[in-house]
Order: structure tokens, then C-alpha cells, then sequence
């Protein structure tokens, strides 16, 4: 009779901490690491073409056809299969007791506290996001962003507001929730992990210029810092909803009320 020697704990450790890389390798490869690869091609494109970069647009929210019905579908999908990546990290992470999505930052309670603290976090990202693209337009850092490149329909705003929560969803459970979690358990210390985390989420902003990538960086050290604290993650996908909401809808009006600023390039 042939006997199997048990296997070591130092190797069940190391095969451990193995495939958790593979893991976070698989789920950054299905959503934000492939827009981060993306996102500095097009940068290399956007620096290296004839046309500066201050002269140069980024639309955010594109149309996807000239047929009012199919635009609106593509639309939908778009949003819908952008939030596997979430639904996935949900399965990985997810708990038979209660709180299922703890390991995440969710536990269903204290959720007026953490929407108001969501909106304070606004008032302290937004204003000043709001100036550091404007002086960055003005040095030449940013391409002129369009937020709504939608046609006007009956839906435009409902999708927009529709797009706002799939970045917010997509981007804070995986960069704050699923990352913090799995790299913790690979030993990483605090900063280490903010400093990670907010390089990503810099990095596949890209596409709008350097200064994109300066704005962001910070905004992930600042939700990073504050992730690490409190280990709450609705605060954070209220924000992050909240300024880009408010970006893709209100953008038209401030675009017509102050050309000068918003304009994008003739």
C-alpha cells in the first residue's frame, strides 16, 4: 500500500500566497489592469501625435450607434458586462456568515453614517479635482475631457447616472475592497497597499494625461488612508457616484455656461 506524506505547511502557505497572485492577476486582466494597459498606449498615442495634447479630447461616455434603440442597448450591455469583475470578487470573497461581503466592507449596517461621510468626502475631493484639472488644462497635463458624448434622448441621463454607479461599483470594490483584502493576506504592510492601490487606480485614468494621473494618485491615497482606518466601503462608492454623477450630467451646462473652461478644442 502505497502512503502520501502529508504536505508541509510551509508549502501549503507558499501555494497559498501563489494563487492568490494568480487570482488578482486573472481579476485586474478582466476589468481595471486591462484599462490600466490601455490607458498608457493611449497615453504613448496622445504624446506622441502631431496634434499637443491640451488640443486633444477624451469621451468618456461615447454613443455606440446612430440608431437611437441599438444605442441605448449597447449602452446597457456595456455597463452590465463591465460589472463582472465585481460579481466575481463578490464570489471570492463572499462568507457564509453573516456579513457576507464583510471581507469587502459591507455589513449593511450604519448606512445613513456612511453616506453622509461620503458626501463630506465630495466636498473634499471634488472642489479641488475640479481645480487641479482646470490648472492642468491650462499647463497643458490634460486632454479636454467630455463626460456626456451621448446624443440627447429621453435616456441619456438615466444612462449617465447608470455609468456614474458602474465606475464607482467596479472601481471601489475591487481596487478598496478586493485588493486591500487579498494583499493583506499576502502580508503587505498598510502603506504598501495604499501606495499599490492608488498607482492603479492613477494609472488607467491615463488616457486623459499626465495630470489625470497625479489627480487620481492622490484621491487613492486619500481613500486609501481612510479605507485602511475605518474598513467601510459604502463611504467611498457614495463618493465616487456622487462626483461622477454629477460630472457626466452637469457637464453640458457648465460647458455652455463657461466655454472658456469646459469648452473642448475647436
Amino acid at each position: 500500500m502505497i502512503s502520501i506524506a502529508p504536505v508541509p505547511e510551509r508549502a501549503k502557505r507558499v501555494a497559498g500566497r501563489s494563487r492568490i497572485r494568480w487570482e488578482i492577476a486573472i481579476v485586474l486582466a478582466l476589468g481595471l489592469g486591462q484599462s490600466a494597459v490601455y490607458a498608457i498606449v493611449q497615453l504613448a498615442y496622445r504624446l506622441t501625435d502631431t496634434t499637443p495634447l491640451a488640443d486633444q479630447t477624451a469621451t468618456l461616455n461615447p454613443s455606440r450607434s446612430d440608431r437611437e434603440i441599438f444605442d441605448l442597448i449597447y449602452q446597457v450591455l456595456s455597463i452590465g458586462f463591465s460589472l463582472v469583475p465585481v460579481l466575481l470578487v463578490c464570489f471570492l470573497l463572499w462568507q457564509a456568515s453573516r456579513p457576507h461581503l464583510g471581507r469587502l466592507g459591507l455589513d449593511g449596517g450604519r448606512i445613513g453614517k456612511d453616506a453622509g461621510r461620503g458626501i463630506l468626502l465630495v466636498l473634499a475631493i471634488g472642489i479641488p479635482g475640479l481645480g487641479l484639472y482646470l490648472v492642468g488644462r491650462a499647463m497643458g497635463l490634460f486632454v479636454a475631457v467630455d463626460p456626456g458624448g451621448l446624443d440627447a434622448y429621453w435616456w441619456t441621463v438615466p444612462v449617465l447616472l447608470l455609468s456614474a454607479a458602474r465606475a464607482a461599483i467596479q472601481e471601489e470594490f475591487v481596487v478598496l475592497g478586493y485588493l486591500f483584502a487579498r494583499l493583506r493576506e499576502l502580508g503587505w504592510g498598510p502603506w504598501t497597499i495604499i501606495l499599490t492601490t492608488s498607482a492603479l487606480r492613477a494609472s488607467y485614468h491615463l488616457y486623459q494625461g499626465p495630470g489625470a494621473f497625479i489627480g487620481n494618485f492622490a484621491m487613492g491615497l486619500l481613500f486609501g488612508w481612510l479605507f485602511q482606518r475605518s474598513g467601510r466601503l459604502l463611504p467611498f462608492l457614495v463618493a465616487h457616484f456622487l462626483i461622477d454623477a454629477t460630472v457626466f450630467v452637469g457637464y453640458p451646462w457648465a460647458a455652455a455656461t463657461w466655454p472658456a473652461l469646459f469648452g473642448l478644442p475647436g
